[in-house]
Parts: C-alpha cells; sequence; structure tokens
C-alpha cells in the first residue's frame, strides 16, 4: 500500500484544493494502477466482503447493481479512505465557515468515525457498484445520517470506450433563480475523482451561497462498467 500512499502524499494538493473551491470537482489521474483496479473487480461476487446488495430498479434508483462493503474493509479501501481523508477535511471546513455552518470536521478520519458511531451510525458506506448496457445511476446525493462528510470519491474500475462506452459521470449544480447546469465528466481507469457529496460554496456579491449538487451516472451503451465510491462518514443502515 506504500505506493497508494506515497500517491495521495505527492499530489498537487494546492491545485486540488482550488479545484474543489471553484468546481466542487477535482480528478487525480492514476491513484490506483490497473492491477489494483482488477484485484478489487475480481472479489465483486465474495460475499464475505459485504453487508449488502441493492438492485437499483427496485428502487427506481436506476438499472445495475452494488454492494456496501462491511468492516473490515480491504486494504487497498482503508489505505485510501485513511490517507486521502486528511487532505479533505480543511476543504470541508472552509466550505462550512464560508456557509457559517456551525460545524467543523476532525483532521483525522479515525475521529469522524467515533463521532459516527456515538449517533449511531455505524455500518460501512464503501460500495461498489456494477452496470451493464443499458445501466444508469439517477440522479442522489449520499448521505446515510445527521452526521455526514461533504465529500466524496469514486474510482471507476474500466477503462472508458475500452471496456465499456457511455456511462459518464454526471454532476448538476442546481443555481438558484436560474436552471441547473449539468457537468459530464471521463475518469480514466484508476483515476480518483473527489467531488462534492451534497453542495458547495459559490462567492457572490453579498457573499457566499449554497449550491446543491447531485451525482449520477449516464446510461451505459455497452460493455460493463464497475466503480468504487468511498464515502467518509458511516451509516444508521
Amino acid at each position: 500500500m506504500e505506493n497508494i500512499i506515497q500517491k495521495i502524499e505527492n499530489t498537487d494538493w494546492k491545485t486540488i484544493t482550488e479545484t474543489m473551491h471553484q468546481n466542487g470537482y477535482a480528478i487525480i489521474p492514476n491513484l490506483l494502477s490497473g492491477e489494483q483496479c482488477e484485484s478489487l473487480k475480481s472479489n465483486y461476487n465474495n460475499s464475505k466482503l459485504y453487508r449488502k446488495t441493492v438492485t437499483m430498479a427496485r428502487y427506481r434508483f436506476g438499472l445495475g447493481e452494488y454492494k456496501y462493503f462491511t468492516y473490515p474493509l480491504p486494504d487497498i479501501i482503508q489505505t485510501v479512505r485513511t490517507n486521502i481523508y486528511p487532505y479533505l477535511a480543511p476543504i470541508a471546513n472552509a466550505w462550512f465557515k464560508a456557509l457559517k455552518i456551525n460545524a467543523s470536521f476532525p483532521s483525522n478520519h479515525e475521529e469522524l468515525l467515533r463521532q459516527c458511531h456515538e449517533n449511531g451510525q455505524e455500518k460501512a458506506t464503501v460500495l461498489i457498484l456494477k452496470y451493464g448496457k443499458g445501466g444508469f445511476n439517477t440522479l442522489h446525493q449520499d448521505l446515510y445520517g445527521d452526521i455526514y462528510f461533504p465529500i466524496q470519491v469514486v474510482f471507476v474500475l474500466d477503462e472508458p470506450d475500452t471496456d465499456f462506452t457511455g456511462g459518464e459521470f454526471v454532476l448538476t449544480q442546481q443555481i438558484p433563480r436560474a436552471q441547473s447546469k449539468a457537468i459530464v465528466l471521463k475518469p480514466k481507469k484508476g483515476d480518483v475523482l473527489i467531488f462534492t457529496t451534497n453542495f458547495k460554496p459559490e462567492k457572490g456579491s453579498k457573499g457566499y451561497y449554497r449550491v446543491n449538487m447531485k451525482h449520477g451516472v449516464s446510461e451505459v451503451k455497452s460493455g460493463s462498467r464497475h466503480s468504487l465510491g468511498i464515502i467518509f462518514h458511516d451509516a444508521v443502515s
């Protein structure tokens, strides 16, 4: 796992922070190797790793399937979740301060999980998603409880335009008193996409205001698309 830790430490976090403040999302290329992506995919049918499977069509969430990991998390996921969080916490705290929200996040992830558990949020929220041809994910937000971290990350585990076509990552930005803005992103295999869980601050003429955002996945036209979503807070259920 040392290579993952080193890649996180060597990332230009000043630029990532500026990009997050401006856009609500940023991409770090090649954080996971192809072999690491394949390893995560190869364990998709290992039931011992998961606490819950969700068929998306049943709940009108889209068309596809996802599985929530159980604790303890696989080493790759635990390493990313623990080591990337300290770089995201200052961004989240800056957002809450700009919007005058009376809350702040600890500098280490273990303390955030302790706060979640004290609030009855004890279940892992990391999930792996699988879409086939025609699969998609409707626009949504991942909150899971009163305590939530406003930034999350996702890895695409297959190569766009090689393993699948379509299946772009979609963000919508709900601009006050205007039509929503759609953002379409196409991260490559092993890239980490960092994005807001539910909102970002936007600077206006009278200070900062809240811009709500949702995310989803467009229709997969061919092939199979797997992705890994890392949410930093735990869930009630």
